[in-house]
């Protein structure tokens, strides 16, 4: 049987908003397998969401920035709010962001070992960490190089951001379907564009996910798996941008909507967002001391 460590019950009660005990059991019976272990909690009802939540507690900014036919979605943290909201982090997000556009790195890796004028990217942020007092990290960034044009949307400073490419000539009437498209995936966050995008790995860890569910619900494994098959198209809705229904009108799909502005479905080559800090954890006595406790009557 797999060691868990309590740190490791805590990662999982992160990630799934369940107890710490249900966290423990799960690790256990998924001999520390985290993706198994948080499959088991949905099956049992105890983490529903389709998509496992994260808590969104770290500081920093999703910034966007287009300059000609290319344009990057990047997410770079600090330590504070007041940090996040000053005009020398966001200087600073924004020369990373212009270096990008420059080098069009593959990774943060490549991106972080590129020159900048002298020193890497890396060793800027580094200096710019002493400057500011606090430490900054690059966390991610999408690049969009088009055929076509960028739309971009960055929702209350920061805190979530959204790329297109957008394979159609820009045009008043092409740009404010993107920006319809750009605020519909802010509220909607699709993880992909089309059904054909999903791995065939996640479709079928989804499958077994939900025929588990509804075998636990009481139903015969026969029927189940017609029952499943009826829950994938809701999957699909909820994860690819294509499958969805309008926010402003969900009479109309997405798809839909691109045919009515006159474009094929293809005119949207791909979709990013990014939520500010999700995924990532900040530091909390509070937290701490709760989990201490809790750790605390485990081990009794």
């Amino acid at each position: 049987m797999a060691t868990i460590s309590a740190k490791d019950v805590m990662k999982l009660r992160e990630q799934t908003g369940a107890g710490m005990m249900d966290c423990k059991n799960a690790l256990n019976e998924a001999e520390g397998d985290f993706e198994r272990a948080a499959d088991i909690l949905r099956e049992r009802g105890i983490a529903k969401a389709a998509k496992r939540a994260s808590k969104i507690a770290a500081e920093g900014i999703v910034y966007a920035l287009v300059e000609g036919s290319k344009g990057v979605l990047l997410e770079v943290n600090c330590e504070s709010d007041f940090v996040a909201k000053g005009e020398k982090f966001h200087e600073i997000v924004d020369a990373v962001a212009k270096q990008i556009l420059a080098t069009t790195p593959s990774s943060v890796e490549e991106l972080l070992a590129s020159d900048m004028g002298g020193k890497t990217i890396e060793s800027f942020v580094q200096e710019q960490t002493g400057v500011i007092g606090e430490k900054l990290s690059v966390r991610r960034f999408a690049l969009v190089e088009t055929n076509g044009f960028v739309e971009t949307y960055i929702h209350m400073g920061g805190t979530m951001g959204v790329i297109l490419d957008m394979d159609c000539p820009e045009n008043d009437k092409n740009k404010a379907l993107a920006h319809e498209l750009a605020l519909h995936a802010a509220f909607t966050k699709p993880t992909y564009l089309t059904k054909d995008e999903v791995p065939a790995e996640a479709l079928e860890r989804e499958k077994a996910v939900l025929k588990q569910e509804v075998i636990n619900e009481g139903k015969p494994e026969a029927i189940a798996e017609k029952i499943v098959l009826g829950k994938l198209g809701k999957f699909y809705e909820e994860n690819c941008l294509l499958e969805q229904k309008f926010v402003k009108d969900d009479k109309v799909s997405i798809t839909q909507l691109i045919k009515q502005a006159g474009l094929p479905v293809t005119a949207v080559k791909s979709v990013v967002y990014f939520v500010m800090g999700e995924g990532l954890e900040k530091k909390s006595e509070d937290l701490s001391e709760e989990v201490a406790k809790q750790v605390e009557a485990m081990k009794k």
